[in-house]
């Protein structure tokens, strides 16, 4: 899930834009810089409190519980909106990355294909789900892994011209392009677009706190996950980002046109266009195939995540009861049909470019998920001070996350600085649409932290009386399966089970 479920469309086909606009330097100190000083953080600090307390439930119980009833309730439905409009992201990528076979088919059409796909894998064939996003999640990191491998053999000669081309597209001042002005203060900005194109492609914590209540052996699995997340995710994502900027040049012609006409899919891919470039035949149409089931895997994914989002809120009485409806084997119906309604607006292709609408799903969900990561990291403040205002020392803890809390405060410093200036290039000139689509996230956030303030009239938790021990108890017992005897002790003997090759996969992931 922390893999697959976070590769998208968006690192195969959009991420040619960031390289036209910043340069392929640019692009990897960007990638590097939001991984490192904020989601790398995110994971082991949220870790550390899931460690203790993998409730059955969300994180946003935990805000409420942790910092103020408010920041629950403004998580969970920020959460919730980012969510439904990532959905929304997917099925217009899917919608794009088909016209690349068939322009005169209304892009319409091809949004209701995956509408239905998803649907389908989400109320009907619920026992398929975890079968279907393992073949479709694993298409996608297959897909990269050997992007990585033909980057690295055509690099060195290994290609149709017998080209070792090596570097020379970061030659001649090509390294970094300013964006928006000119001179230092442009390159600089090059660098900041890519930075807010990497907090929407490189996905932060939800993943392991959606799924904390229901995984085994929770508190070494957890922090296993969280500390692993650096050389898996944005391992995968700056190497990624690094061959994308080697393969193809940030000046190709055949690039720019593609972005500046609106062409979609693998025609707009520089990982397409480069190899094209170097004389290889046959692979447009088989990576564009990929492409389309990266699409269908996260707008699968999300309408799972997303409407259990919804059902956890129905369940803490934060939105309408009908909503806690399943059927006999547990599929929130209500949830998923709501989720899919709103998904309908992705419609907008009827009428507008779907590669457009991408992008306008694009920087609607990208401050709302910015958001509620914040909340994440302040949630574990508010965690940090109750154990400290209650005399539990942090040694004792499974998992202690390093730095801590200084780590949290750096991250949720860039976090804000980028949410901030996510939308710059919208004010001058003026772009109303630019700024609605980068900033509702922001306002839709805050405005629902003051209205269930107001509506409730809330208070902020008191570290000393912080409820940090409910469930805790049933936590331990179902724990135990896993924990007498020792984690480390339990693990080997779990693994000694398995033969050699199964024993070697479970080590790696």
């Amino acid at each position: 899930m922390a893999i697959g479920g976070s590769i998208g469309t968006a690192l195969f086909v959009g991420i040619g834009g960031s390289l036209k606009n910043a340069g392929p330097l640019s692009l990897v100190l960007g990638y590097l810089f939001w991984g490192i000083l904020f989601i790398w953080p995110g994971y082991l600090l949220v870790a550390e409190m899931l460690a203790w307390l993998p409730i059955r439930g969300t994180i946003f119980e935990l805000g409420g519980r942790y910092v103020d009833p408010a920041l629950g309730f403004a998580m969970g439905w920020t959460y919730f909106f980012a969510g439904a409009m990532l959905v929304c992201t997917e099925y217009a990528s899917v919608a794009t990355v088909m016209t690349y076979w068939n322009t005169s088919v209304n892009a319409a059409v091809w949004v209701t294909m995956a509408l239905v796909v998803c649907v389908f894998f989400n109320l009907v064939a619920v026992r398929w789900y975890g079968e279907s996003e393992f073949i479709m999640a694993s298409t996608k990191i297959l897909l990269l892994m050997g992007l990585v491998l033909l980057t690295f053999i055509t690099m060195v000669g290994g290609n149709p011209k017998h080209d070792a081309y090596g570097f020379r597209y970061w030659k001649h001042g090509m390294a970094m392009h300013p964006y928006y002005t000119t001179g230092a203060t442009g390159r600089f900005l090059g660098f900041w677009s890519v930075v807010r194109y990497a907090a929407f492609t490189v996905s932060g914590p939800d993943l392991i706190a959606l799924a904390a209540g229901e995984i085994q052996n929770p508190r070494r699995t957890i922090p296993r996950v969280a500390r692993l997340v650096f050389y898996r995710l944005v391992g995968f994502y700056v190497v990624g980002v690094l061959c994308v900027g080697i393969i193809c040049s940030s000046r190709d012609a055949r690039l720019i046109s593609a972005i500046n006409d609106g062409k979609a899919g693998a025609a707009a891919s520089p990982w397409v266009l480069g190899i094209q470039n170097l004389g290889i035949t046959g692979l447009p149409s088989f990576i564009n195939a990929l492409i389309l089931l990266s699409g269908l895997s996260c707008g699968n994914a999300y309408l799972y995540s997303t409407s259990r989002t919804l059902y956890g809120l129905a369940r803490d009485g934060q939105a309408p009861k009908f909503l806690m409806k399943c059927t006999k084997s547990g599929i929130p119906t209500y949830c998923v049909l709501v989720v899919t309604i709103i998904s309908l607006i992705t419609f907008l292709v009827a009428s507008n470019s779907a590669v457009t609408v991408f992008f306008w799903f694009i920087w609607l969900c990208t401050i709302a998920f910015v958001l509620t990561y914040v909340c994440m990291l302040w949630t574990y403040l508010g965690w940090y001070r109750a154990l400290k205002a209650q005399g539990i020392d942090r040694n004792t803890l499974p998992y202690k996350a390093p730095f801590a809390p200084y780590t949290a405060w750096l991250a949720i410093g860039v976090g804000c600085v980028v949410m901030v200036f996510i939308g710059f290039d919208s004010f001058v000139p003026w772009s109303t649409q630019g700024f609605v689509t980068n900033y509702f996230g922001l306002a839709y956030g805050i405005f629902m932290f003051v209205f269930w303030k107001v509506v409730k009239r809330t208070k902020w938790v008191d570290p000393k009386t912080c409820d940090i021990w409910s469930g805790k108890a049933e936590i331990d017992e179902e724990c135990k399966e896993w924990e007498e005897g020792g984690f480390e002790e339990v693990e080997k003997a779990r693994l000694a089970k398995m033969n050699i090759f199964r024993r070697t996969w479970e080590r790696i992931w």
